[in-house]
């Protein structure tokens, strides 16, 4: 149906264009996730006794480079789910098979802001270096809205389309 596939392409529109809005937020209000980095490396929010601030970073220079590693593979995601949105606007009315070749920028979009948002802030961040632990300095309520919303598109997408049904002979 084509509505289904009008749907696909106007759900990967609006994660491409939150993932634009995140990348602008960062470039154009760098200080406000820099400080956010920074707390969450260097593990100064943890519980006090927490044994596991030996894996504490304290580098400003290790900061940086994952502030901008985040950063550009929000964009990188962002930019996917507008390829795959172009990619699949342009196959719209093909066949089915077509239709879900046009789909792959899409899929590599899910998979980056899946690895992002679920590997990066749950697994590294959330895990490695206590996030959890912190009252102030926890994202991990926000990664997984995000995570979720992807894998929900991402699953949705990749669903086979059929052929489109062709209207009544005139």
């Amino acid at each position: 149906m084509l509505i289904t596939r009008l749907a696909k392409i106007v759900m990967c529109l609006a994660l491409a264009g939150f993932c634009g809005i995140v990348v602008f937020d960062n470039l154009t209000d760098p200080s406000t996730n820099y400080i956010f980095m920074q707390h969450v490396l260097s593990m100064d929010t943890v519980f006090p006794d927490s044994t596991l601030k030996y894996r504490a970073v304290t580098s400003p220079v290790v900061w940086q480079i994952g502030y901008a590693l985040i950063t550009a593979t929000e964009a990188l995601t962002g930019l996917l789910f507008f390829l795959g949105a172009w990619r699949m606007w342009q196959a719209r009315a093909a066949s089915g098979a077509a239709f879900d070749r046009a789909k792959a920028f899409a899929i590599a979009g899910g998979l980056v802001g899946f690895l992002l948002w679920f590997f990066g802030f749950m697994v590294i961040a959330g895990e490695w270096f206590a996030m959890w632990q912190s009252k102030d300095w926890n994202a991990q309520v926000s990664a997984f809205r995000f995570y979720v919303t992807v894998l929900a598109v991402l699953i949705f997408v990749n669903q086979p389309d059929g052929e489109l049904k062709q209207g009544p002979a005139p």
